[in-house]
């Protein structure tokens, strides 16, 4: 399966909602008897936080419990999500991530204080995302051509933000810097990590940052407010959540339709009726219509795999972006 036919897949299962009884190799008692942590390494009122909040509060609705959203951000999602592989395997802690989790940080840390593939087991792939290229709105250009140009000229290296070393707004940025750096444009770059997509939004916004990577949720606020504007968006074809902006391929070069997704992981060892009981339940929680706008206007476009099918999509994707990486020579100490 393609990665086009990823973002074709439709919505898939959903069960009501029916207590878990205990039997051999299964939990015992009736889950959830208390509330549920799902932890998100990324800064409270980013793009990830609030998509998970949009499926927290239905996921409590059907499972009779409350569904605490826990950020814990950092170090490119590793923080977080080393809370969770390292959490007892009782069904009450979980994480929902980016690819980055699994697909780049095996290969960008010489030593992780986890095993992503043998700490983390699949729950779900929630959706599929978009990033955008997002610059001050005063600056004296509308689109890529226009920013290549601009940079050219600027008479040192344009900065540019994302949300870590080795995240996918870094790793799309080396393409970016590549790409701008040929016959296309020209001028140099130079990358400047933050903890999060909504501090860099805020320092193009202040002018102390050239350019960023970032979500349609984060950057949403600040493009109401008429403080940057959007450029690009990255991906096979323009989002959901923002018709209006023109892809790379459509403004200037192709190539930059990696997958960028969401998907929910148990610690190992996490009794397989609960795991595919909470995928049941955020396939159908991501299938009812309210909840669906509210993610493709974040610029998600909702999933709700098996455990098995996101374990597919691990499993293709993961050489993708470690050979981009190791093309790129990033590496975190």
């Amino acid at each position: 399966m393609s990665r086009k036919a990823i973002g074709r897949r439709s919505i898939v299962g959903a069960a009501l909602s029916v207590p878990l009884f205990g039997s051999a190799g299964k939990t015992q008692g009736i889950w959830p008897a208390k509330p549920i942590r799902i932890v998100v390494p990324f800064n409270p009122g980013g793009a990830i936080d609030a998509l998970v909040r949009v499926i927290a509060d239905s996921l409590s609705a059907r499972l009779g419990q409350q569904v605490l959203v826990d950020p814990k951000p950092g170090a490119n999602t590793i923080i977080g999500a080393d809370i969770v592989a390292k959490a007892p395997p009782d069904g009450y802690t979980f994480l929902i991530t980016t690819n980055s989790t699994h697909t780049n940080n095996p290969t960008l840390y010489a030593k992780l204080p986890f095993d992503p593939d043998k700490d983390l087991i699949p729950v779900s792939l929630v959706s599929l995302g978009t990033i955008l290229v997002v610059v001050k709105a005063d600056a004296p250009f509308s689109d890529l051509r226009g920013m290549a140009a601009w940079v050219k000229g600027l008479g040192r290296p344009a900065t540019y933000g994302s949300w870590g070393i080795g995240s996918s707004g870094h790793l799309y940025g080396l393409m970016f810097e590549k790409a701008l750096s040929g016959p296309n444009g020209g001028g140099l770059y130079n990358h400047v990590p933050y903890r999060g997509d909504v501090p860099a939004l805020q320092d193009v916004a202040n002018g102390t940052l050239d350019i960023t990577w970032a979500s349609p949720t984060s950057a949403k606020t600040q493009i109401a407010a008429g403080r940057v504007k959007p450029l690009a968006v990255a991906g096979a074809k323009r989002s959901a959540s923002m018709p209006e902006l023109g892809t790379f391929a459509e403004q200037l070069v192709a190539g930059f339709d990696l997958s960028l997704f969401v998907a929910a992981y148990a610690p190992a060892g996490t009794p397989s009726d609960i795991v595919n009981r909470l995928q049941r339940e955020i396939a159908a929680v991501i299938r009812q219509p309210d909840i669906a706008e509210k993610l493709i206007a974040q610029g998600q476009t909702p999933v709700g795999s098996t455990p098995a099918e996101l374990a597919a999509v691990l499993a293709r994707e993961t050489p993708i972006w470690a050979d981009l990486i190791k093309q790129s020579g990033a590496k975190v100490e």
